[in-house]
This record gives C-alpha cells, structure tokens and sequence, in this order.
C-alpha cells in the first residue's frame, strides 16, 4: 500500500519560504537503511518519519546522509502534518519520542510552538583549519554546544556575507557550525547562519536545533530571555525563542508544499 508522504516548509508564512521537510507517517517501525534511503531520494535537509505510539509517536529524522539526533524544522513540519491531517485535534500536544528524549509541540493559532532541550555552548578553541574554512577573519565567541560548533562575529553584516570552503569543511570532523551575530534592524534581537558539510548539507536553510544554543547564548549577552531571530539563509526564516530553564521554546510557522505517494 502507498505511504503519503508530505513537504512542509518550516519556520516559513508562505510557500519556498523557511526549510523543506519531508514527514512521512509509517503504520509500523521501518527498516533503518529504508529510511536513509527514502531520505536520499527527498534530498531535503530532513526528513521525518513518525510512528503512532500510545502516547504519541515515535519520531526519528535523517538528512540524505546521516541520521540526526534533533531537529527542529522537521519537528514543526511533523507537529503540522499532525494538525492538518486531524491526527490531533484543536488544544491536543503532541508528543515525539526522540533520540533526545520527549519533546513535546503545541499549536497556537498559526504558531508551532516546540519544548526542546537548551543546549549552551561552552567556551573553546575551534579546531585548526575551522576559521579559515569559515572565511571568518575575527569572531567575539567560538564555544562548543553539545553537537556543533559556534561562533558570534562582529555584527550581521559578517553573518551575512560569509563566503564558506565547504570542500575544506567536509574534511573536517565537524557536524554543524552555527554563525551569529546581533541584528542591526529592531525587528530581530540576533541573526544567524548554520552550516553542516559534514551532515551533507552545506547550508541548512533554517535550524531549530541551532536556536537551543542561540537562546540560552543570547539570553547571557542580552539580558533577556525572549528573543525574535532571523536565519539569514537565501529561503530566510523567522524563530521564535523562549528561554525557559533548561529547556528552550521555539516557535514557527509552517506550509504544506506538496503531498505525494511513495510507492516502495
């Protein structure tokens, strides 16, 4: 029988917006390496693949490389597949049960909120070859989080005009890489950017994961526990962050892009 599998944009208001994620909601748990396939053939960032449980659903996301651990975007666009398909009815949380533990999602009119784990960086030397790699010629912070590397540069518009080697960071032993830097409009508290070659994607167009460092990070340098953020990738996405103790509440909106059949 066909699975359905659906495109959400996350962190997005409108379609080609945010990040691309495939969700595919299976009857049953599913072979390991089906599942890395099925992502190689989507070639989104993630996707997801869900299994009904009792209390919520099993929840395991790969990009078309590797398996992750967490994701964010792939989350929202997971908690609004649910929604939409009437899964979960109005007022419902949803509940994952994750490589990282529960995490759990609501839906408050147009808003994805999730419950994360806060993951701060601690303060390090990158390893060599990191910055030049980078093009970053001098950065404020360079701290590690649990799964990446991050830096916080001069101001937004070094955020934005990196020019990354990704040749010379696939040589390097590092799964992802958040950039920030203080945002320059009153619009947004802080802007960032979030690469990982290592993953199999160069630039990863919107990344909740990333925010669990970026909240608690910025919480310490502004002052404040509530933050709007801006990714500053091509596509561009919007972040909601809620710095509460060791748990980090990001928000996104999210679009259904394509729906489909998969046949195997």
């Amino acid at each position: 029988m066909p699975l359905t599998i659906t495109q959400v944009d996350a962190f997005a208001d409108k379609p080609f917006a945010g990040n691309p994620a495939a969700v595919c909601i299976l009857p049953a748990p599913a072979d390991e390496q089906w599942m890395q396939n099925v992502a190689l053939e989507m070639n989104l960032s993630e996707t997801a693949f869900l299994v009904p449980q009792k209390d919520g659903y099993d929840l395991r996301w790969f990009t078309p490389t590797v398996e992750v651990a967490l994701c964010g975007h792939a989350t929202v666009a997971s908690t609004h597949v649910l929604f939409e398909t009437g899964a979960l009815k109005a007022g419902q949380q949803a509940r994952f049960h994750t490589k990282s533990g529960l995490l759990t999602a609501e839906k408050h009119g147009d808003w994805i909120e999730l419950n994360f784990p806060s993951t701060p960086p601690e303060k390090m030397e990158p390893p060599p070859g990191l910055v030049a790699a980078l093009g970053i010629k001098n950065f404020l912070y360079c701290g590690k989080t649990k799964y990446d590397y991050f830096f916080e540069v001069e101001d937004e518009q070094v955020v934005r005009s990196l020019t990354p080697d990704f040749t010379s960071l696939r040589k390097l032993s590092v799964r992802g890489i958040t950039v920030t830097g203080k945002s320059s409009s009153a619009d947004f508290d802080f802007i960032s950017r979030f690469f990982a070659p290592g993953s199999g994607i160069d630039e990863d167009p919107a990344t909740g994961s990333a925010h669990c460092a970026l909240g608690p990070y910025w919480k310490g340098r502004l002052g404040k526990e509530s933050f709007t953020a801006f990714q500053a990738s091509k596509r561009g996405a919007v972040v909601r962050v809620r710095v509460a103790g060791d748990r980090v509440i990001l928000g996104g909106q999210a679009v259904t892009t394509l729906k489909g059949e998969l046949q195997v």
